[in-house]
């Protein structure tokens, strides 16, 4: 349209509208003075009031994982033959423990710490913290290091560990260890399980939400593994022996979004522990001669399942696009109305994230939500070479996932992340990032996976897998 044109459609609009301008005009003459003031007080004391009180946006600056070292690598054959030099193991134990490491998705690179390799393991508090100190340090030095922040600008410190808690606290450990400012904000989580990263990763953002704008969170995860080694004969005790190795990870969490590289989107969390089953389904315990370890119980897949059709309630209409939800909504109001042998709808979680992070829990874990959320080998593939790699970390497997994806350069501008994560009590929880900034070209040149990246995906025998 010409200007010349654009001018007498301007002017068509105003004659055409004339009479209703003059009587807006009238009508806001015709106002006292304190309804002005009104009209124009009270939308913008509300937009202020708004904008103070909606939760402010948290980000991820970065994250880090601890880089194990051949030197703390435990073959099958290495395992299988300290287990049988163990006064403490009888042969039945040991064949036992074998049959499950061939079954457990695990590869021969997996990582136990120093005092897991003496025989007998050594127990003892010191080398339990030459572990913490050992995989905590080497990943907040690394955190520290990419994104160039100073321990002086940490405001807040969030630490787990489940099953380890001296004292004094982890927390303490690190700020002795970085000089933190006497003001921090630090906390120690215990006993949370596996998925206590995503806990922490909560916890962070709430307190981001009352410290002033711009504050950094430090997010700290890890299991020491060198005092939860079990040296009885319960099989259902035994397991933990087989599957939890080495790890943790270290995550920056701000409110400013300058050179952050995802966005924190939503947080979920589920506790079923209300339900005697639920809560005693992973359960530190003396077996009948006094040894202390994880019992994990017969029914932990199909609590496991249940905590996370909870979480998946409660995480899709935050998510799920609209039509996803609608064919839900169908499916719940059809069970309830017409029948309830109808089969339920599982949503498509495809169509709201391109990326998944299942806890690498083991092989039953990972199969299991795929099954459960139909998802492809690809959308597990992460899931199962960390575990294949690096073993169960415990609250760590996650970034690892994540690390794996990044490492693979599958991670694009915009992309959304699914992090699901399993624990004791027992809970699931969940968290949903949005990816602001992929790393370079060579991303994963620094990070756990820069050895052997370029090796995985693997193959894992159907006998592992089913």
């Amino acid at each position: 349209m010409s200007s010349s044109g654009q001018l007498k459609w301007l002017f068509q609009l105003v004659v055409s509208n004339l009479l209703t301008v003059v009587a807006v005009l009238a009508r806001v003459r015709a106002l006292r003075p304190v309804h002005m003031f009104l009209a124009t007080f009270v939308p913008v004391a509300a937009t202020t009031v708004y904008l103070k009180l909606r939760p402010r946006a948290v980000y991820m600056v970065d994250y880090a994982c601890f880089r194990t070292t051949p030197n703390f690598r435990v073959p099958f054959a290495a395992f299988q033959e300290h287990a049988r030099v163990w006064p403490g193991f009888d042969e039945r134990s040991v064949r036992f423990m074998s049959r499950l490491l061939e079954r457990s998705g695990l590869g021969e690179e997996t990582c136990l710490p120093y005092a897991q390799h003496y025989i007998p393991p050594s127990r003892d508090l010191e080398s339990s913290r030459a572990e913490a100190e050992l995989i905590i340090f080497s990943a907040i030095d690394d955190l520290l290091g990419k994104t160039g922040v100073s321990p002086e600008d940490i405001d807040i410190l969030v630490v787990n560990c489940s099953l380890f808690a001296p004292t004094p606290s982890f927390a303490d450990m690190i700020v002795n260890r970085y000089k933190l400012r006497k003001d921090v904000r630090n906390v120690h989580l215990a006993g949370m399980g596996c998925s206590a990263g995503l806990i922490s990763v909560g916890l962070a953002r709430n307190l981001l939400q009352v410290a002033p704008r711009g504050s950094n969170a430090l997010v700290v995860s890890t299991e020491t593994i060198t005092p939860n080694y079990y040296m009885g004969k319960e099989r259902a005790m035994l397991l933990p022996n087989c599957l939890f190795r080495m790890g943790g990870a270290a995550v920056l969490l701000s409110t400013s979004g300058g050179n952050a590289r995802f966005r924190l989107a939503r947080v979920v969390r589920t506790l079923t522990g209300a339900k005697d089953g639920a809560y005693r389904c992973v359960y530190q315990e003396e077996d009948d001669r006094g040894n202390v370890g994880i019992n994990l119980s017969k029914d932990l897949m199909s609590i496991a399942g249940d905590a996370l059709k909870a979480n998946i309630t409660a995480m899709g209409p935050l998510v799920l696009p609209a039509s996803e939800q609608l064919l839900f909504a169908l499916s719940f109001i059809a069970r309830r109305v017409v029948s309830s042998g109808v089969k339920p709808y599982i949503p498509d979680f495809r169509t709201a994230f391109e990326h998944f992070c299942i806890h690498a829990g083991g092989r039953a874990v990972i199969d299991e939500l795929q099954r459960s959320l139909t998802l492809s080998d690809e959308q597990v593939e992460a899931s199962r070479m960390t575990l294949h790699r690096f073993g169960n970390t415990s609250s760590s497997s996650l970034w690892y996932e994540l690390a794996y994806i990044e490492a693979k350069g599958r991670m694009r501008k915009g992309d959304r992340v699914w992090m699901i994560g399993f624990g004791s009590g027992f809970k699931c929880n969940s968290a949903a990032w949005e990816c602001i900034r992929p790393p370079a070209v060579d991303g994963g040149a620094d990070g756990p996976w820069a050895a052997c990246a370029h090796r995985y995906p693997v193959d894992i025998p159907d006998v592992l897998k089913h």
